[in-house]
């Protein structure tokens, strides 16, 4: 262990000194992390879920370079360039009709906290500022800003620290991939009594990623929409996690065709290479907010622009659906019948997702180790032990994830 490392940098959801080893990464190809001590794992993680196409891809490093030499930043205030217009047209291209406008933001948290200030600006400036207020399932996590934060649970979280200081607002029931009704019958009678409060529905269609790894009935997300218009309230879909394929669908909405008022996307936006979100919206709401008060100084940055118009051409040229389909394929035949096992709660499989669940806490540390001397990098939070590995995984890498979960569960 880098004892400066350990002593003096900052890792995500960690302490100073850190009581978890950082294992340093010394270069990376393909699917694979090359690690110091001439380790070598498969990275079952894709970097947090966004390296779709693997890592040191020739076509993306193309893209950066190329880009690197006519310029690698420029501010968006007063200024344009062709990386951020291509990209702006294919994401309207590619997302629902409805949407046709486009806020470049440079994290997934931040196009939550511009998707958030659009419908509060969308209400104020219809003279209804008393909607100022969110609601949302729980179990959700939409980021790490205040704003985000203030929509992520409240008590299952990890941002109950700061429940004292963060906006309150409406938490209601999480459908199940088996039962929505009890779920849809709480959205409606909240949104029935505070609906003069509410500017807009906030949650991650489909798959709730870091708030615990839940799949629900696709069928909620057009049952809620519904509620909402009834009751004039904004539809945001935070599709971060589940953009570009994660779930088998180019994005979790297109499992019913649901058409949100706003769509927020990151993480896989670039395939991994850069920071990077846009958050999209309405012709009615961009007109109705007229100027949006939000500029990030690094929004739509050329080089992320560059390697994300690469990153998503990439994706939809390739047989990503068949991909995407041969993993869940292989992750529902090797760990479903995990669920008999008297370790595990649950299991959980949709698309390049496949998650384990444990009766127990994770020691993260001991798992990890584990799992390296097996040739496999997976980040075990919780109870939850899961993958959601790059598209471009062979079935032999992804065997070797598969098996390396089954012995750590039989080693705990």
């Amino acid at each position: 262990m880098d004892t400066f490392d350990q002593n003096h940098i900052w890792h995500p959801y960690a302490k100073i000194p850190n009581s978890v080893k950082a294992h340093k990464v010394l270069s990376a190809e393909g699917v694979y992390l090359n690690l110091e001590d001439d380790k070598r794992v498969i990275d079952g993680m894709s970097s947090w879920w966004s390296t779709i196409h693997g890592y040191n891809h020739p076509t993306l490093n193309q893209a950066l370079t190329t880009q690197l030499s006519k310029m690698s930043h420029v501010m968006f205030g007063g200024l344009t360039h062709d990386p951020a217009i291509e990209l702006a047209k294919t994401l309207v291209d590619i997302t629902p009709e409805n949407l046709s406008k486009v806020f470049f933001t440079d994290s997934g948290s931040v196009a939550v906290e511009a998707a958030l200030k659009m419908a509060l600006q969308y209400w104020h400036n219809k003279s209804q500022a008393k909607k100022h207020k969110f609601i949302t399932i729980r179990g959700g996590y939409h980021g790490d800003t205040f704003g985000a934060m203030s929509v992520c649970d409240p008590d299952n979280g990890m941002h109950h620290l700061f429940s004292g200081v963060l906006p309150q607002h409406f938490f209601v029931k999480s459908p199940s991939m088996v039962s929505m009704d009890e779920a849809l019958a709480d959205l409606e009678i909240t949104l029935k009594a505070h609906s003069d409060n509410i500017a807009a529905m906030i949650l991650e269609p489909v798959v709730q990623g870091a708030g615990g790894m839940r799949i629900y009935n696709p069928q909620y997300l057009t049952k809620a929409k519904a509620l909402c218009q009834q009751h004039q309230v904004l539809f945001i879909l935070d599709e971060i996690a589940t953009g570009f394929g994660r779930t088998g669908e180019l994005f979790a909405l297109e499992y019913v065709d649901v058409e949100p008022d706003i769509l927020c996307l990151g993480k896989a936006l670039t395939g991994g290479y850069m920071t990077l979100a846009a958050t999209l919206t309405t012709d009615e709401i961009s007109q109705r907010v007229g100027t949006l008060m939000h500029g990030p100084t690094f929004m739509a940055n050329p080089l992320a622009c560059s390697v994300a118009n690469a990153s998503i051409e990439l994706l939809l040229n390739s047989p990503w659906q068949d991909n995407i389909a041969d993993i869940e394929t292989v992750l529902s035949g090797e760990l479903s019948s995990l669920k008999s096992h008297d370790k595990v709660a649950d299991v959980r499989i949709l698309g390049a997702i496949g998650v384990v669940e444990l009766t127990q806490e994770i020691d993260v540390e001991k798992v990890q180790n584990q799992l390296i001397e097996h040739g496999v990098w997976l980040r075990p939070y919780g109870k939850l032990l899961y993958t959601m590995p790059p598209f471009t995984i062979s079935k032999q890498e992804l065997l070797l994830i598969t098996k390396a979960i089954k012995i750590v569960i039989e080693e705990l």
